[in-house]
């Protein structure tokens, strides 16, 4: 249930592996026949690539990703220059065999990917628009649609957002923690190239981040050779008045928070906001469903981890559902859905508390708590193990290798 980026993969991912999915949505797929630049991207994880490729998505996607290779973090104030003190993660030191910290895909690059295999993967069927009725019991699952159509199924996975219907039906409580700060996205052409570094800079507000795209053949008139994808923290009362601000003295404001990292900059595309909160559920699980994505969990987006939480919700249930399917075993058993639970609850967690305190501790001017931080950040930046080990966890990838 769900269309979207972790319910769109995972229906692709299972399909291709043999299992027979239906993938339902109650609203239309967004036609993406000739869809203009709008500033949207998501930071695709390395531990999430193999997921995008195992789905058959990777190689179609029509714009190509742009890697990640370089982090750098910074704190500071709005128009004065960053702290000194900084860390900088370079993807060479985190894993014996490099690769990038992760990839930007245009969000309108991945939606084109999904509509394109949707229908010419075998074993996959796709309705939307869709309204569905669910009923599970302990022998399987039957999902009527309003067309008349009637599915049985052996699981029901729910990724159909934060609100999801799925999970008001099976009565599984939610813990949500409001931030009180909105999110505002959009994206930058600027005049020097970013080299695949992104920045994040920790601002009294919010953290504002800087993440490198690809070269733009439509960002603006005559293309953009270098374009950034931005990720702007605010308080939620402030952010009204700066989505109001013409293009000019909206530039201006993000050069004051961005600096001069990359010279001349130019806002193009759409703006877009949204508020900001963090929610965890207290059960993945129910009768014959599992919950994946935004349904299971919601994190601040301050290490910019939140879809790639939901595809490790995907893998992990992917990996155990085609183990299963290939034994010949039930798909839906409560074992099989315990096992889930038990992986992803604890990963997503953890990253749920250490976003949220990350948060509290940056989003603060307060001057003790400015100097104890700041000293911290030069301190991560000089233990290569401890610099590892977040990395690690950024990239997805297990441990310390």
């Amino acid at each position: 249930m769900g269309a979207g980026p972790v319910g769109g993969t995972l229906g692709c991912r299972l399909a291709a592996a043999g299992v027979s999915v239906a993938v339902i949505d109650h609203a239309a797929l967004p036609p993406m026949e000739n869809p203009a630049f709008d500033g949207r991207a998501y930071a695709i994880a390395a531990g999430a690539r193999a997921l995008l490729d195992d789905a058959g998505l990777w190689d179609v996607l029509d714009v190509p990703p742009n890697p990640i290779r370089d982090i750098r973090v910074t704190d500071g104030r709005v128009g004065r220059p960053p702290s000194r003190l900084h860390v900088h993660f370079d993807h060479r030191e985190a894993a014996d065999d490099p690769q990038p910290f992760g990839w930007m895909v245009e969000a309108r690059s991945l939606r084109k990917a999904l509509n394109a295999r949707f229908p010419v993967q075998p074993g996959l069927h796709v309705f939307a628009p869709a309204k569905a009725t669910v009923e599970r019991s302990a022998e399987g699952a039957v999902v009527r649609l309003d067309n008349g159509t009637q599915i049985a199924c052996r699981l029901v996975v729910g990724a159909e957002g934060r609100n999801s219907p799925l999970r008001v039906q099976a009565g599984i409580p939610v813990t949500r923690i409001p931030y009180h700060q909105s999110g505002i996205v959009c994206a930058i052409a600027h005049e020097l190239p970013h080299n695949d570094l992104a920045l994040e800079h920790f601002l009294p507000a919010g953290p504002f981040a800087a993440l490198p795209m690809g070269p733009s053949a439509d960002a603006e008139p005559g293309g953009s050779p270098n374009v950034s994808a931005i990720v702007w923290t605010e308080k939620t009362k402030d952010v009204p008045a700066i989505m109001a601000l013409d293009n000019a003295r909206f530039t201006r404001e993000l050069g004051r928070r961005l600096g001069r990292h990359w010279g001349a900059i130019r806002a193009v595309g759409r703006r877009w906001s949204y508020p900001l909160s963090a929610m965890i559920v207290h059960r993945y699980i129910d009768t014959r469903l599992a919950l994946a994505g935004d349904a299971a969990h919601g994190v601040h987006p301050i290490a910019g981890q939140g879809l790639n939480l939901g595809f490790r919700d995907a893998i992990e249930l992917a990996d155990l559902v085609i183990e299963d399917f290939k034994a010949g075993a039930d798909v839906g058993s409560p074992e099989l859905l315990a096992r889930y639970q038990r992986v992803r609850r604890g990963d997503n967690l953890l990253m749920f508390g250490m976003t949220d305190q990350l948060d509290r501790l940056f989003s603060t001017d307060r001057r003790l708590v400015r100097a104890v931080r700041d000293l911290g950040i030069g301190a991560v930046d000089r233990l290569g193990p401890v610099k590892r080990v977040f990395m690690r966890r950024a990239m997805g990838l297990p441990g310390m290798g």
